[in-house]
């Protein structure tokens, strides 16, 4: 197994090649700049000891360099544009939109895409023949680049395909964190405007934490 994080030299992403790579997968840094997603690269392999290796290339080689799992993680305003250059090699593979499409200027509010949500606009743009699951959505930058800490949430899971959904699930728990199918691409609404509330919480100065992320509690925990 092997991915491709498009996106990957932005914090989201240089996080997840960081805690994939460490739990021996290895990672494609995908980028408009193929030089600088190498450049991303080796910096982020002077990190790991013996881990598998983190390489980069242009967006486009990125995802022919992976069997099958390909990772969004570009701003939204980059979503669709990005989507439209790769769209042409995506059959054969999932694509895993991480994206969460902020408000302009205040990313304490969400700014929803006319399909309802980045997932839903994958979705349309790319067709029914590329499966696009949502996930990782409400994870912190910040803590996934801080290698000593654990990753402080569950990760929930979205898509109209069960048998991506479940490969994107056994992926993401790789991480050592609990991923949950939470249902079709439509809910990726709910999900994705989990992430404007968290960076609410996370910059108030009436909250003594920040980079909380949500977990899913059983009864009497």
């Amino acid at each position: 197994m092997n991915v491709a994080i498009l996106g990957g030299t932005g914090p989201q992403g240089r996080g997840l090649a960081l805690r994939f790579a460490r739990a021996g997968i290895p990672v494609v840094i995908g980028s408009r700049d193929g030089a600088r997603a190498q450049g991303v690269a080796d910096e982020l392999n002077a990190q790991l000891d013996n881990a598998a290796t983190i390489s980069g290339e242009a967006l486009r080689d990125a995802v022919t360099a992976v069997d099958e799992m390909v990772i969004l993680a570009v701003p939204y305003s980059a979503h669709d544009a990005t989507l439209e250059s790769i769209r042409d090699l995506l059959p054969g593979k999932i694509l895993i939109d991480i994206v969460v499409p902020l408000a302009d200027g205040d990313p304490k509010k969400v700014d929803m895409p006319a399909a309802g949500s980045a997932t839903e606009a994958a979705q349309a743009l790319l067709g029914d023949e590329v499966p696009v699951v949502g996930a990782l959505h409400n994870v912190s930058a910040t803590t996934l680049n801080h290698l000593d800490q654990p990753i402080n949430c569950d990760v929930l899971v979205c898509g109209n395909d069960l048998a991506a959904k479940e490969k994107v699930i056994e992926l993401v728990r790789h991480l050592d964190v609990e991923a949950y199918n939470a249902g079709p691409a439509v809910n990726a609404r709910c999900i994705e405007a989990i992430t404007p509330i968290l960076i609410r919480l996370n910059i108030s100065k009436k909250v003594p934490f920040t980079h909380a992320g949500i977990r899913i509690c059983p009864p009497g925990s």
